[in-house]
């Protein structure tokens, strides 16, 4: 099928370039020239494991191209994925000018039936809301052709306005992506959710995605097959919401008993493994620890929390799920302050930058609110990270970025294990004890380390409900 993906951020960037290596044609539309050029020569905008290598095979072999020209893409396409940033705004409700921008330019570019779909996170209802932004954006160049239109030149005749509902159906289909696994979370999705109401429109998506449902392609695994579910528009749109925001919640409520294990001389890994066990339960997102960030979870549950004011109801607990995870984000402060004390003049690393491992990405990083904090208190800060690190000089003035963990470690007064990369539990922390200054505090915000192997090498070592 010939597709259309307006957006070439983390969403629409992963989502083209496997929908071409399931067999559709692709074109990815930004209006970003300075990015499409850097795709065109092979540049990827994010760091993702393995996607360099799939849009270069994808480019290949002619199933894949980028361009900055809106109306062209859909024109040609079957299927109109909008995949635009939905950030949120001061007061957590989720800012909708990409998106609403986007509708109107596919409404305007409108020239035979195309099945729109809303891959962008968006509040319960825009469905509704895009498909009268295309009806506006048709409208309007419609208008535009009769104004422009002479009465000898139409013969007398006026444009007409084609009947909207013939040309366009708006289908919600969440995207459920793991940044540093979202090649994997494609092509061996859990679900795949389609919201419609219309039967031609999701004939059309169950096609899109049938080499997905029933693993038909290369790599594919046919032996198992994906759900398909269907529901209505409202109904998709909360599902995307309502994932995020349990995810969330089993991370502030391991957050929550850790640090009353602290404080009853459990440890927080044997009971979350203990619990984990319970098929009710389940073992994942039961990591403690410095709490969570990132792109989707601070402003996926803020957005939902603002929908449910907007229809006169109080989400109690996912007020407690911000409150928990805000509060977390001091423990690795707090910790430092019982060690050091006073932390004005003393020197603390960083180990780690990213909000999650297999990523570059800062936004919302427990590390970032670390290093500010720290930096206000007077604190020297250092940070190192395996891919991040390029992304941050600038962000925080007077923030030190190394690209050695040794030499991040030399002369601190304490590290901080921000980020749980494998990498770091392969360093030679006795050498790293060596290098540091006198006071050898590790806090290990991720727990990655055992504590009685840490003790052993010397550290004055503080986890996180251990």
């Amino acid at each position: 099928m010939r597709v259309c993906v307006i957006g070439t951020g983390y969403v629409g960037l992963v989502t083209g370039a496997c929908l071409a290596h399931i067999g559709h044609e692709v074109v990815c539309i930004d209006r970003d020239q300075d990015k499409i050029d850097g795709l065109n020569a092979g540049v990827m905008p994010i760091f993702e494991p393995g996607l360099p290598e799939l849009v270069s095979t994808q480019r290949a072999a002619g199933r894949l191209a980028f361009g900055t020209h809106l109306a062209e893409g859909v024109q040609r396409a079957e299927v109109v994925f909008i995949t635009v940033g939905t950030p949120p705004r001061a007061d957590g409700e989720a800012d909708l000018q990409h998106v609403e921008a986007v509708a109107r330019s596919i409404g305007a570019a409108l020239n035979e039936y195309k099945v729109i779909v809303n891959k962008s996170t968006v509040p319960v209802g825009c469905g509704n809301w895009v498909a009268m932004l295309v009806r506006e954006g048709l409208a309007s160049r419609v208008q535009s052709a009769r104004v422009a239109a002479s009465p000898a030149e139409s013969g007398g005749k006026v444009p007409a306005i084609p009947e909207p509902d013939a040309l366009f159906d708006v289908v919600s289909c969440p995207e459920f992506l793991r940044e540093g696994s979202a090649i994997n979370d494609t092509f061996r999705a859990d679900r795949i959710v389609v919201g419609t109401g219309s039967p031609r429109a999701l004939a059309i998506m169950r096609e899109l995605y049938q080499p997905l449902i029933e693993q038909r392609f290369a790599g594919g695994e046919p032996q198992r097959s994906i759900p398909f579910v269907v529901t209505d528009l409202n109904s998709a749109e909360m599902i995307k919401y309502a994932a995020n925001c349990f995810l969330a919640t089993k991370i502030s409520f391991i957050n929550e008993i850790a640090n009353l294990c602290e404080r009853v001389g459990a440890d927080v890994e044997q009971v979350a493994r203990g619990i984990g066990l319970d098929h009710r339960i389940g073992r994942h997102f039961l990591r403690a620890g410095i709490g969570w960030g990132g792109s989707c979870f601070p402003k996926d549950v803020s957005a939902l929390t603002h929908i449910a004011r907007d229809y006169g109801y109080d989400a109690k607990l996912l007020h407690a799920v911000i409150q928990v995870n805000d509060a977390q984000r001091q423990v690795a402060l707090l910790k430092l302050q019982q060690h050091l004390k006073s932390l004005k003049g003393k020197t603390i690393g960083l180990l780690g930058l990213a909000f999650k491992p297999d990523t570059d990405d800062l936004r919302d990083a427990p590390a970032m609110t670390l290093a500010a904090q720290l930096l206000k208190l007077g604190a020297a800060v250092r940070a190192y990270d395996p891919i991040a690190s390029a992304r941050a000089p600038g962000l925080l003035k007077d923030l030190r970025v190394f690209d050695d963990p040794y030499a991040l470690a030399e002369g601190c007064d304490a590290l901080v294990v921000t980020t749980e990369w494998p990498e770091f539990q392969a360093l030679d922390m006795g050498r790293v004890r060596l290098l540091m200054g006198g006071h050898h505090v590790l806090v290990d915000g991720r727990n990655i380390f055992e504590p009685a192997v840490m003790k052993e090498l010397g550290f004055i070592y503080a986890g996180v409900g251990r």
